[in-house]
This record gives structure tokens, C-alpha cells and sequence, in this order.
């Protein structure tokens, strides 16, 4: 596969994204027009299930933005963003309490949590460099004689590998984290049928983001593997 075919790859998985992301936005507006019978607003979801499993040492904040939902382990804090947090309907409790969902997994000390966790750090740090490393090592490999350029493009892999690894391990926290609030919205009856069948729903296209960008990732990967390795058989 040459140049032109890595931008092929690149354009159908950017293609891919968009469709998954715009189907994700769209089942959100959606189901935000299902409001709940119960009238709680997302933050007063969120502060339940963290109640109902004993967690009283996070805080439930709102931030700026548009699904910029997240729970930062770090600080322990619950972000939901505006709409989510002053909304009450079934998008709204699905994106709490799967954020919730995560705040659970940490005080639980699940391991895919754990190790996601720690390799937050280190993929902040490297994934913006892996590629520039690559293109650097063929631009060395090509103009010296030394043999140096190699060496630099598999250091550039390495820092790849680790993105797409951590691409992966975010597959089972995210959906682990959904299955663990859609089963306490319904066990605690929360939600009537048709707004568990929404929320369910929502959470099933967004767990399908992570999917794509996992793909994308070992797809990139394979790719500028078989630059690195075929160029140095040639």
C-alpha cells in the first residue's frame, strides 16, 4: 500500500467517524426529547447512583460544551456537561450515570480503569509525536548513510503501538461503565421502559465511537508497520 492508499485508509476511516458521530449527535437530540416521568435532572441522577453504591467522596460539577462528559479519576469529579447536567430526560441520565459508571469502577478498583489510568500519562506525552518520528526516521533513513533514521521510526511504532493498546483498553472500561449504569437505572427503577430503551440506545452509538477509533488506530498501525519493516527488506 503506497501514499495513496494510506490517505484511501485515512479518508474511509474519517468517513466512518463522521457517520458514527453524526448518528451518535443525532440519537442524543433525539432522545433528549424524552423527558423523564420522574423529573430528575442528570446531575440529581448522578449524585443518586454515586449515593446508591457509597460513594459520597465525588463531586458531581457541570462544565462548558457539547459531550464533553467525563469522570477525571484524578480529582474525583463527575463532569457533566451543561445540557446533561441541567437536563432531564433520557439522554441526559444515560450520559450520567455512565459517567457515573466510571466513578463506580474506581472505587471499585477495576482493572481495565487502573490501567487505562496509568497509561494516560505516558500516551498525553508520545501520540503526537509517533507519527512525526516515523516520517522522520524514512527522512533520516533517506538522506544518511548511518542507519540512524530506522532506529527513530521504530521508536515512532512504539509510541503508536502504545496509542492503539490504550485505543483498546478504553473498549472494555467504556462498555463495562455502560453496562453498569443502564443496569442500576433499571434495577432502581429510574426510568420507564421506553426511556431505558433511549438511553440504552444512546449508549450503544457511543460506545461505537471508541470502536471506530480503536480500528482507525490498528489500522494506522499495520500501515506504517509494513513502511518501516518492508522498507528496511528493501
Amino acid at each position: 500500500m503506497g501514499i495513496y492508499g494510506y490517505y484511501l485508509l485515512l479518508g474511509a476511516i474519517a468517513l466512518i467517524s463522521m457517520m458514527v458521530s453524526g448518528k451518535l449527535k443525532s440519537k442524543f437530540a433525539y432522545y433528549s426529547k424524552v423527558h423523564l416521568r420522574n423529573g430528575m435532572s442528570g446531575a440529581e441522577i448522578a449524585e443518586k447512583m454515586l449515593a446508591d453504591h457509597g460513594i459520597y467522596d465525588v463531586k458531581v460539577i457541570s462544565t462548558t460544551g457539547s459531550l464533553t462528559d467525563h469522570y477525571n479519576p484524578a480529582n474525583k469529579t463527575v463532569n457533566l456537561s451543561e445540557a446533561v447536567y441541567n437536563q432531564r430526560n433520557a439522554a441526559a441520565a444515560a450520559v450520567a450515570a455512565h459517567e457515573c459508571g466510571h466513578a463506580v469502577q474506581h472505587a471499585q478498583a477495576y482493572e481495565w480503569l487502573g490501567l487505562r489510568s496509568k497509561l494516560v500519562p505516558i500516551v498525553s506525552a508520545t501520540s503526537g509525536m509517533s507519527q512525526w518520528l516515523v516520517f522522520g526516521g524514512f527522512i533520516l533513513g533517506a538522506a544518511s548513510q548511518s542507519g540512524i533514521g530506522y532506529p527513530i521510526a521504530i521508536v515512532g511504532l512504539v509510541f503508536m503501538a502504545l496509542a492503539t493498546v490504550f485505543s483498546f483498553i478504553t473498549l472494555p472500561v467504556e462498555y463495562d461503565a455502560s453496562n453498569r449504569a443502564l443496569a442500576w437505572l433499571n434495577n432502581k427503577h429510574m426510568v420507564t421502559q421506553q426511556e431505558y430503551e433511549g438511553a440504552e440506545d444512546a449508549l450503544k452509538w457511543a460506545a461505537r465511537t471508541y470502536v471506530v477509533a480503536a480500528i482507525g488506530a490498528v489500522a494506522q498501525l499495520v500501515y506504517w508497520a509494513l513502511q518501516v519493516f518492508g522498507g528496511r527488506r528493501s
